[in-house]
C-alpha cells in the first residue's frame, strides 16, 4: 500500500522542502495551505505521517494533533510539529496534544531526512500492530449485564472484527473474553465498538487491555503475521 503524508503549513518554502524529501522517500504527500480546511480532510483520510505547522491560525498544529489522537484512522499516526518557538512551554503543549516529534525552523534538510527515518520506524510499528490476521476464534462480549457470544472474523493487536447474533451501538463500552485457542487462557479486557457492519458484524477496539493481556495477544498473533 502506498504511504501518504499530510503537510499543513502556511509557508510555501516549508511545504515544498518537506514535500521534496517525502517524494524522495517514496511517500505521496497532500499539502494544505489553510489550517481550517485540515479537520475535514483528517476526518475522512488516513495518513502515514503528518507535518503540522505549530503557529498557524486556529486550528493550529496542537489543535490538529489533538483531533488526530481522538480519531480512529489517525490515532497512531506519527505527528511532526513544525515550529520556530523553542520554549519548553511550547514543546510541552505540543507533546501534551499528541505530537511525536518537533521540527524547528529554519528547517535543515539533513535533519528533516533523519527525522523522516525516525517516523518510518513508527509507521512500520503502527502497520504491524494494526495488520489484521484472518482468525476464527470464540469471543464473548458483555454489555450492561447482557452476554453475547460470537466468533472473530479477523484480529489485530489493537482490535477485532466479530460476527454475532446482534450488534451494539457504536461507542458502546464492552468487556471482552477472547478464546484464541484451547491451549491458552482467554485474553480478557475492556474495549469499545468502533464500527458496525450490517446486523451481524462489529468492529471492537481493544484499547483497554492490560499490559499482560496485550503481550499475550501479541505473542499469539506475531507468528501469524504475513
Amino acid at each position: 500500500m502506498e504511504k501518504r503524508a499530510i503537510i499543513v503549513d502556511d509557508e510555501p518554502a516549508t511545504r515544498e522542502l518537506i514535500e521534496k524529501v517525502l517524494t524522495a522517500a517514496g511517500i505521496e504527500s497532500l499539502t494544505v495551505t489553510k489550517s481550517e480546511e485540515a479537520p475535514e480532510i483528517l476526518r475522512h483520510g488516513k495518513f502515514a505521517v503528518a507535518f503540522l505547522g505549530y503557529e498557524m491560525a486556529f486550528p493550529d498544529g496542537p489543535a490538529l494533533a489533538r483531533q488526530m489522537r481522538a480519531s480512529g484512522s489517525n490515532r497512531m499516526t506519527p505527528i511532526v510539529l513544525i515550529s520556530d518557538d523553542q520554549r519548553p512551554a511550547a514543546m510541552a503543549r505540543g507533546f501534551e496534544a499528541g505530537a511525536s516529534f518537533f521540527l524547528y525552523k529554519p528547517i535543515d534538510k539533513d535533519r528533516l531526512v533523519r527525522l523522516l527515518r525516525a517516523t518510518q520506524g513508527a509507521i512500520e510499528n503502527v502497520e504491524r500492530r494494526t495488520r489484521r490476521v484472518p482468525l476464527r476464534s470464540k469471543v464473548r462480549i458483555k454489555f450492561r449485564g447482557q452476554e453475547i457470544e460470537g466468533e472473530t472474523v479477523n484480529v489485530s493487536m489493537e482490535g477485532m472484527l466479530i460476527q454475532t447474533p446482534r450488534t451494539l451501538p457504536v461507542g458502546s463500552s464492552v468487556d471482552v473474553s477472547l478464546q484464541l485457542s484451547q491451549a491458552m487462557k482467554a485474553v480478557v479486557g475492556a474495549g469499545s465498538v468502533v464500527r458496525v457492519e450490517g446486523h451481524e458484524r462489529m468492529g471492537i477496539h481493544l484499547g483497554r487491555l492490560t499490559l499482560e493481556e496485550s503481550q499475550r495477544l501479541q505473542e499469539y498473533l506475531l507468528p501469524l503475521l504475513p
